[in-house]
């Protein structure tokens, strides 16, 4: 009959469409179970945790809040953040007497307290700067002879310790009572079994290979040092050794400053004072071989008691060469030309003055 729907056959055969729709119904319910069963687990393990933080959680006492004090310039109702610039008094107190008096005294009482402790570090002035001047020579001579003593002397310190290794050679340079050039105040006591000036150049340390890494290292200390460079932590110090001994003079002297595993110390009284290293360089540095000596060096203990500047020792000077001046030198004769034998005649007179037109 037109318009009747006929019933579907249950044992006919199922067209690929249906299969189709079929398969995506099944795929479809089983990611139902599975979603269906993770909230499930979800909801068991939030359950607890949320009862866990909310049923534990400790009770923290709140600190009453703070009503900060008025200060006495202030007015209540009249203060916001910033407003103490306001309130500063725009007028100067000159510096009287009474306030320099004060400002004497305090440094009095330092001064008197440094006595008293002397353990407590005394820097005193920096030294002037010293620049390396002369010939070729003397500045290559100066450099190889401080970068010695920085290298041996402080290879292992700090960029600070070796600074103030090459500061302590500059100030003896610089004092009468040693050798005026840096490799006589180096070299000083070398040639003596004992009693050399700086350890390294008497014991046989001078054997020892430098690595060429702390060779550089030291020897741009070296050349910042005779550049004018001033390493003004320690002062005026003229003396210094390791932590791992204790040399009889250093009671006598004044300690200035600790640099990694070296002490340091300045003369006391004149000998200490600026005016004791008024030397200026010149040059005229000898080399390593004539450099060495037998002089042991002045004795700190003496020096530290002498009572004027005249009466500081004097230590033997190397003086520069003497410039030739054009007036003194000897008029150019053929004996005074090299010769070679193979000159031809008409250029063996070359480089000679013309002595007539």
């Amino acid at each position: 009959m037109p318009g009747y729907a006929q019933p579907m056959n249950r044992f006919a055969p199922m067209t690929s469409q249906q299969q189709l729709a079929l398969r995506r119904r099944a795929r479809a319910d089983r990611r139902g179970r599975i979603v269906r069963r993770l909230g499930v687990v979800a909801a068991a393990l939030a359950v607890p945790a949320l009862a866990a933080e909310t049923g534990f959680a400790p009770h923290i006492e709140q600190a009453p809040a703070a009503h900060p004090q008025l200060q006495g310039f202030e007015t209540p109702g009249e203060s916001f953040p910033g407003s103490a610039f306001y309130y500063l008094d725009d007028t100067s107190t000159p510096l009287g007497a009474a306030s320099m008096t004060s400002h004497a005294d305090r440094l009095g009482e330092l001064a008197e307290a440094q006595l008293l402790d002397p353990l407590r570090p005394q820097v005193g002035p920096a030294a002037a700067a010293m620049v390396a001047m002369g010939s070729g020579n003397d500045i290559a001579r100066s450099q190889q002879c401080l970068t010695q003593a920085v290298y041996y002397e402080a290879a292992s310190e700090s960029d600070a310790g070796q600074r103030a290794v090459a500061q302590v050679v500059l100030n003896r340079v610089a004092h009468s009572a040693w050798p005026n050039t840096v490799c006589g105040v180096v070299y000083q006591g070398s040639a003596r079994s004992t009693g050399c000036q700086f350890t390294f150049t008497c014991d046989g340390s001078l054997r020892r290979q430098p690595s060429q890494a702390g060779w550089d290292r030291a020897a741009r200390v070296a050349r910042a040092a005779l550049a004018g460079y001033v390493y003004a932590p320690v002062g005026l110090s003229t003396h210094y050794h390791t932590l791992a001994v204790n040399p009889y003079w250093a009671p006598t002297l004044t300690r200035t400053t600790v640099i990694g595993a070296h002490v340091f110390y300045r003369l006391p009284g004149v000998a200490g004072e600026r005016d004791a290293f008024a030397f200026a360089y010149r040059g005229g540095e000898p080399d390593a071989a004539h450099s060495r000596s037998q002089s042991a060096g002045p004795d700190p203990v003496a020096v530290a008691q002498v009572q004027t500047l005249d009466a500081l020792p004097q230590a033997a000077a190397v003086a520069p060469p003497a410039p030739v001046s054009v007036a003194e030198a000897a008029p150019a004769t053929d004996d005074h030309l090299p010769t070679s034998g193979g000159v031809r005649p008409e250029y063996a007179r070359s480089g000679q003055w013309i002595t007539r037109p």
